[in-house]
C-alpha cells in the first residue's frame, strides 16, 4: 500500500496512516501464521502446505481447488501436475541409515498417492491416436519404486516400460488361453485391493476377503510386471499390437502404473478402466532443499553424509534423519523413533505412543503392559498379590481402627475426669456457690471450654500475647461469633493464687459500670484457670504516658477526662455497690483505654469485697511499689483511703508524666513519685515538675487544682485524705468549671503532718529497698462494653411490705 506524498499533511494524518499500515501488516502476519491442515477430507502435513509460508519449498506447495468431475475440493501438486489422494509421513517403525543415488534408500521415506493418467490404444471410437503419457519427476523430490507395478488389460499386445535403463520391462497380453486351466495353479492373495506393503492411507477403502477366482493377472486378459526396488523419476509406457497386419479395427488396450492390486476379476475389461481415466500411483518423497538450516532446526539425530550410521536410542531426541548432499542440494528423510508417532518435520512433532492401548496384546499371558517414554515394558500381573494385600490391609485397618477407637474412648474418659478434677480444684464448686449467693448474677458469667479458648488463641501462641499481669498472662483471642477477647491465663495454681482467681471472678460478676472492665466468662477445666474479658485496642495508661513519647492523645484535656473516669469507677466501687469493693492495686498499668480513650479499671485479682459496716480489711501486705499506701504498709489494714492514695499517685503521673519510682537528677537517689511530688509542691516548684507537653494546651490554674487534689490524696494519714466520692465530685467540678479551680475539699482533722511525713519517707525508702518482694508488671489490655449510663446497681434492693 502506497501513500502519495503531500507536503501539506498534518502530523496527525501521517500518524493515522502509519497506524493503518501496522494494522494491515499485523493482519497479514496473522493470516500467514494460520495454515490450513486439510483440503477437503485429506490431511496436508508439513513440509507440504497450502498458501504462502506454509510449505518448505515450491516442490511441496499444495493447491486446494475443485476437480473437473466431482466439483469437490481436492489437493493438487503443481510441481508435478497431479491430483493428490493422500499424503503419508515416513514410517516410524523402520530403522534406516543408508543413503544412495542421491536419495535415501530406505522404506522410511514418505508417500504421496496421486492420480496418474492411463496409457491406451484402440479405445477411441472416433479414431483418435493412442495416448502414451510419460511420468517425468526429474528435479522434484518425488520418485517411484517397487511399491508400484505395471498393469495392462486387453488382448494380443506387448506392453513395455520406456525410459528405463539398462533393461526393458513389460508383459504380454493374449486371449487365446482358457482361464480355467490355470485357476488352480495360481496362489490366492490374503487380501484383495491391499498392497504387499501396508500403508495407512486416509482415503483407502477397507480390504475385503478374497473370493475364489481373484487370482493374479497371468497374461490372459491382463498382465502384470513389477518395477523393482530401484527409485525412478522417468517412466513411460508403450503398447504394441500383436494382431499382425490385420486391417480390422484394433481392440481397446490399456496399461498403467498403480500401487493397487488388480486380479482377473477386476482387470480384464479395458473399456471400464479407460473410462475411469486414471490409476492411483504411490510416489515416495524426501526432503530436497538448499535450506540446510531447516534440518538443523529439527531436534533430530542426524546421520552423516553418505555413510552407514547406527543410531543408539537417545532420550533427548524423538526422531532421526538420514541425509545426503549433492551439488549444494541436501536430500534427507526423517522419521520418528520407535515408540513415537507424529510429524518429524515440525518441532516436537513426534509424540510417545501408548503401546498398551493397542487392540492386540503386546505382552504375554500373566503379564501387564506399562507404557514408558519411547516404549513399554511387560511386568508380572500383581492383581492376585494386590487382592491378598488389600484383604490383609483391610483386616489390619479394622484392628487398628478398633484399637484407635478404644484408645480414643479411654483418652476421652480420662480427659473428662481431668476436667472434672481441674474444675473442682480450680474452685468451680466454690465459684458456683459464690455466684449463686449473688442474687442471680450467674447468668452474666459464661463458662468457656478449653477447646474453644485454645482455638481462639491459636493454642496460646506467643504471637497472641498481649502482656503479663500480676496474676497471669493475657492473650488476644477471636471467638467463634467474631468477638475479639482478652484471655487471662493464671501463672500459678497454688491455693493462695487460686483464691485470688475466684475472688476476681466473683467481684467482676457483681460490677456493671462503663469504666470497669467487663468479664465475659471463665474456664475452669484446665490445669491453669482462665478469665475471658472484652478486648480494646488502645492499651493502658502506663504505655501512653511513659512509653509512647510522641502520643498526641495525652493532652491535658484527655488526661483530665481519664482522671474523672477512674475516680467515677472507684467511687462506684467504694460507695455505690451493695457491698463496698476495695481494688487494692490501683496503678496506671491497670487503667485501660478504649477506642475513644475512655478509662476502664482492670485487674481485680487482689480486690476485696467487705460488708457495709466494715471499715477496713486486715490482710498480708501486697501491692505495687510506688502506689502502696504507707499507712497500709505499717498497719496491714487496707481501707478505702488506701485506694485513694494509689489514685493520688496516678494523678501525679498524669500531671508530671513521671514513673511511680524515679531517680533524682541531682542526687541520683531512688525516690517514690509521691514523695518527690509533695516536696515540689511544698517548695513551690510545681511548674518545674509539670509535664512540658501539657503546658501549651492547658489552663495552669486547672492543672494546679488537680495537683492540689493529688496532694490531698497523698496525705500520710488516711483520715486526712478525701474519699473517692469527694475526689470524683471535685474532679468533675474542675473539669466543668475551669475558671473556679480552687480545691473545695476540707478535712476536719487538719493537723501538722511534718513529723508524720518524715516517718512516711522512711516507710517509702523501706518499701523501695524491699521492692523485690512486691508485684511488678503491666496488665494487658482488657475492655468493658459501653453502657448507656455510668452506674447501674449491682444487685436489686429487696423491698419489704408492711
Amino acid at each position: 500500500m502506497r501513500f502519495k506524498k503531500n507536503t501539506n499533511c498534518s502530523p496527525l494524518l501521517i500518524l493515522l496512516k502509519l497506524q493503518l499500515l501496522l494494522i494491515l501488516y499485523s493482519a497479514d502476519l496473522a493470516a500467514s501464521s494460520t495454515c490450513p491442515t486439510k483440503c477437503g477430507k485429506i490431511k496436508i502435513p508439513y513440509p507440504f502446505g497450502i498458501g504462502n509460508d506454509c510449505y518448505l519449498d515450491k516442490s511441496y506447495e499444495v493447491e486446494c481447488r475443485n476437480t473437473n468431475t466431482s466439483r469437490k475440493l481436492a489437493p493438487f501438486l503443481p510441481a508435478i501436475g497431479k491430483e493428490v489422494v493422500s499424503i503419508t509421513l515416513p514410517n516410524e517403525e523402520h530403522y534406516f541409515s543408508s543413503v544412495s543415488y542421491g536419495f535415501v534408500s530406505s522404506e522410511a521415506y514418505g508417500l504421496v498417492r496421486v492420480k496418474n493418467p492411463i496409457t491406451s490404444t484402440g479405445c477411441f471410437s472416433d479414431g483418435k491416436k493412442s495416448t502414451e503419457p510419460v511420468l517425468d519427476l526429474t528435479g522434484s523430490p518425488f520418485f517411484s519404486d517397487g511399491l508400484n507395478s505395471l498393469i495392462a488389460a486387453g488382448c494380443n499386445a506387448k506392453v513395455s516400460l520406456t525410459h528405463i535403463k539398462p533393461s526393458m520391462m513389460g508383459c504380454e497380453l493374449n486371449c487365446n488361453t482358457r482361464r480355467d486351466s490355470h485357476l488352480n495353479n495360481i496362489p490366492f492373495f490374503n487380501k484383495t485391493g491391499c498392497s504387499t506393503h501396508i500403508f495407512s492411507y486416509d482415503n483407502s477403502e477397507a480390504c475385503e476377503d478374497n473370493k475364489p477366482g481373484d487370482t493374479e493377472c497371468d497374461g490372459n486378459g491382463c498382465c502384470k510386471a513389477n518395477l523393482g526396488a530401484e527409485p525412478r523419476q522417468i517412466i513411460g509406457i508403450r503398447i504394441e499390437s500383436n494382431d499382425g497386419n490385420s486391417t480390422t479395427r484394433q481392440h481397446c488396450r490399456v496399461a498403467f502404473l498403480t500401487d493397487e492390486v488388480y486380479t482377473l476379476s477386476n482387470a480384464t475389461k479395458p473399456e471400464e478402466l479407460f473410462a475411469k481415466g486414471y490409476a492411483t500411483l504411490s510416489l515416495g518423497w524426501i526432503i530436497q532443499t538448499k535450506n540446510s538450516s531447516f534440518l538443523n532446526s529439527l531436534a533430530c539425530k542426524m546421520g552423516k553424509d553418505n555413510d552407514n550410521t547406527t543410531y543408539s536410542a537417545e532420550p533427548e531426541t524423538t526422531c532421526r534423519c538420514g541425509k545426503s548432499t549433492a551439488s549444494e542440494i541436501t536430500y534427507a528423510s526423517c522419521e520418528c523413533k520407535k515408540g513415537y508417532l507424529g510429524n518429524p518435520y515440525v518441532p516436537k512433532g513426534c509424540e510417545d505412543i501408548d503401546e498398551c492401548k493397542r487392540t492386540f496384546s503386546v505382552c504375554g499371558k500373566g503379564e501387564k503392559c506399562e507404557n514408558t517414554i519411547g516404549g513399554y515394558q511387560c511386568v508380572a500381573d500383581k492383581t492376585k498379590a494386590i487382592l491378598i494385600g488389600v484383604g490383609a490391609g483391610f483386616g489390619v485397618l479394622v484392628l487398628v481402627g478398633g484399637v484407635w477407637g478404644l484408645r480414643k474412648f479411654l483418652i476421652k474418659r480420662r480427659m473428662t475426669k481431668r476436667k472434672k478434677k481441674f474444675f473442682k480444684r480450680n474452685g468451680g464448686l466454690l465459684l458456683q456457690q459464690e455466684l449463686n449467693t449473688r442474687h442471680g448474677n450467674v447468668e452474666k458469667t459464661r463458662i468457656f471450654s478449653s477447646k474453644e479458648l485454645g482455638k481462639a488463641t491459636e493454642n496460646f501462641s506467643e504471637n497472641r500475647v498481649l502482656g503479663h499481669g500480676g496474676q497471669g498472662t493475657v492473650y488476644k483471642g477471636m471467638l467463634l461469633d467474631g468477638r475479639t477477647v482478652a484471655v487471662k491465663k493464671s501463672k500459678v495454681i497454688d491455693e493462695d493464687k487460686l483464691q485470688e482467681f475466684i475472688n476476681e471472678v466473683v467481684i467482676l460478676s457483681q460490677i456493671n459500670h462503663r469504666h470497669v472492665v467487663k468479664l465475659l466468662g471463665c474456664c475452669l477445666e484446665t490445669e491453669v484457670p482462665m478469665l475471658v474479658y472484652e478486648f480494646i485496642l488502645n492499651g493502658n495508661l502506663y504505655q501512653h504516658l511513659h512509653e509512647e513519647s510522641d502520643d498526641y492523645t495525652m493532652r491535658w484535656g484527655m488526661r483530665l477526662r481519664i482522671a474523672v473516669d477512674i475516680a467515677g469507677a472507684l467511687s462506684y466501687l467504694h460507695s455505690s455497690a451493695s457491698s463496698p469493693i476495695y481494688h487494692r492495686d490501683i496503678k496506671s498499668s491497670n487503667i485501660l483505654l478504649d477506642e475513644k480513650y475512655r478509662a476502664k479499671v482492670a485487674d481485680f485479682g487482689t480486690s476485696r469485697s467487705i460488708t457495709i459496716d466494715q471499715t477496713h480489711w486486715t490482710t498480708v501486705v501486697s501491692g505495687t511499689v510506688g502506689y502502696l499506701d504507707p499507712e497500709y504498709y505499717r498497719s496491714s489494714q487496707y481501707t478505702d483511703k488506701s485506694d485513694v492514695y494509689s489514685f493520688g499517685v496516678v494523678l501525679a503521673e498524669l500531671v508530671t508524666r513521671d514513673k511511680p519510682v524515679i531517680i533524682t537528677q541531682n542526687t541520683k537517689e531512688i525516690r517514690s513519685l509521691a514523695e518527690h511530688f509533695r516536696d515540689a509542691m511544698k517548695e513551690k516548684r510545681f511548674f518545674e515538675i509539670m509535664d512540658a507537653r501539657i503546658r501549651d494546651d492547658c489552663k495552669p490554674e486547672q492543672v494546679m487544682a488537680v495537683a492540689k487534689l493529688a496532694m490531698k490524696c497523698l496525705s500520710s494519714k488516711g483520715k486526712n485524705r478525701p474519699n473517692m466520692r469527694q475526689v470524683y465530685t471535685e474532679l468533675e467540678r474542675i473539669c466543668t468549671s475551669p475558671e473556679d479551680s480552687q480545691v473545695q475539699i476540707q478535712i476536719d482533722d487538719d493537723v501538722d503532718e511534718e513529723e508524720e511525713e518524715e516517718e512516711e519517707e522512711e516507710v517509702m525508702k523501706t518499701i523501695i529497698n524491699r521492692s523485690h518482694s512486691w508485684s511488678f508488671g503491666v496488665t494487658a489490655p482488657i475492655v468493658a462494653s459501653t453502657s448507656s449510663s455510668d452506674v447501674e446497681p449491682l444487685f436489686p434492693r429487696l423491698r419489704t411490705f408492711g
